[in-house]
């Protein structure tokens, strides 16, 4: 209030009242001076003095304007482009981070995404591992298993081609013995032995390539 106020012996006078009074002040001093009592005068005219004094108390309302009202318009209007230009800073620093984040997003979305590919492309390769595995390994025990049971047939071939043999034996000499009503010594088994055995085809049973 320092700047909108003025003392006047010794009483503090606002800015309007300030006005009034100096331009009462101005009229009464013209009105005193010989020039102003003259009837003719070009001041107290009612068109042109009443212009003149009119411009003149519209120049000293400029001049109290601009000393007094304007400064603190200017330092609102200051104030205020002040608080816009902060308020767009503001808003340009929200944006930017928003970008920022923005990016980071669809940088981690796209991070994601090749890690599920690469975890389902991993996935997939240790099915096909597991898979190849499980078809190695199944054939393996197969062919284990056609093994040992190609050996079974051949080990039970033999052992059945031997008892054949040995029945053949004793058969043929029990039956030689009977038609000739006497025993055959041992030499003479071997030799009727190995004569029935020679008639006799043990090739498809023999243990072989043959199918």
């Amino acid at each position: 209030m320092a700047g909108l106020r003025a003392y006047r012996g010794g009483v503090l006078l606002r800015p309007g009242r300030r006005l009034a009074l100096l331009r009462a002040h101005v009229i009464a001093v013209i009105s005193h001076t010989p020039v102003a009592a003259s009837s003719g005068s070009f001041l107290i005219s009612p068109s042109v003095g009443l212009m003149i004094w009119t411009l003149l108390l519209f120049g000293i309302s400029m001049w109290i304007l601009w000393k007094l009202a304007f400064p603190r318009i200017s330092e609102a209007l200051d104030r205020r482009q002040h608080a816009i230009e902060e308020s767009i800073d503001h808003a340009e620093r929200v944006r930017h981070e928003a970008d920022e984040l923005l990016l980071e997003y669809r940088e981690r979305l796209r991070e994601a995404r090749d890690q599920a590919e690469q975890i389902i492309e991993r996935s997939r390769k240790a099915a096909e591992a597991r898979e190849r595995e499980t078809l190695e390994e199944a054939q393996q025990r197969r062919e284990q298993l056609l093994e040992q049971t190609r050996r079974d047939v051949e080990t039970e071939t033999r052992r059945a081609i031997q008892e054949i043999r040995r029945e053949v034996a004793d058969l043929t000499v029990l039956a030689t013995e009977k038609v000739t009503r006497k025993v055959l010594d041992q030499e003479d088994q071997r030799r009727l032995v190995e004569e029935a055995l020679r008639d006799l085809d043990f090739s498809a049973l023999a243990p072989g390539d043959h199918n």
